[in-house]
């Protein structure tokens, strides 16, 4: 991550999104400053990444490996931090590089349904919940909701986060714990959603 151009472009993506989107941010008062974090996100659209960018931390996102093949796009989302995942292959790669981002103290950025889930119809992945394992790291839950109708005339988007969740530290979690504390996640990605969901 090249923490400038990370500073400037979150600058310039705050004032996009105001203006553009009208997007309103909740819940900022529940980051925790500093220390390992992992923001487990939804995901309905290509706008949710950017929409994070009202954190007042710098997020280090895991993106599919076919948008660093993509002219420009593919060298800025690398400039600011993001690192691929072969979701047809091994994710070892991308775990070692996340537990590294953590170790260090950073936050890591990730949509638990591993893709857009316009329909609702796909399950979340156990992968948030082993690198919460792995690392020791809080979960941060995460909702960002109009971005799939942020075009349309009158439409804003919102996005909240939630109290970080943790699993239990006295004992190596079982696979029956990370389901469990991957349907928590997701529930309270859930309640985010309700909680913001109105006009106002």
């Amino acid at each position: 991550m090249k923490p400038r151009v990370y500073d400037v472009a979150s600058g310039l993506l705050r004032i996009i999104f105001r203006t553009l989107f009208r997007t309103k941010a909740y819940g900022v008062e529940n980051i925790p400053r500093n220390g390992a974090l992992i923001m487990a996100c939804n995901h309905l659209s290509y706008l949710d990444p950017p929409a994070l960018c009202f954190s007042p931390r710098r997020i280090s996102f895991m993106a599919k490996k076919e948008l660093f093949e993509i002219p420009v796009l593919g060298p800025l989302i690398a400039a600011v931090g993001a690192y691929p995942v072969d979701r047809q292959g091994s994710a070892k790669s991308a775990i070692k590089q996340s537990l590294a981002v953590l170790q260090a103290g950073g936050t890591v950025g990730i949509f638990p349904e591993g893709t857009r889930n316009v329909g609702g119809t796909i399950q979340p992945q156990t992968g948030v919940a082993l690198l919460a394992s792995l690392s020791g790291a809080p979960v941060q839950p995460v909702c960002v909701l109009g971005g799939d109708r942020a075009l349309r005339w009158g439409n804003k988007m919102k996005v909240a986060w939630g109290k970080p969740l943790s699993l239990p530290s006295d004992r190596k979690a079982t696979r029956d714990d990370l389901a469990k504390f991957t349907e928590e996640i997701m529930s309270a990605i859930a309640a985010l959603a309700g909680s913001i969901g109105g006009d106002s």
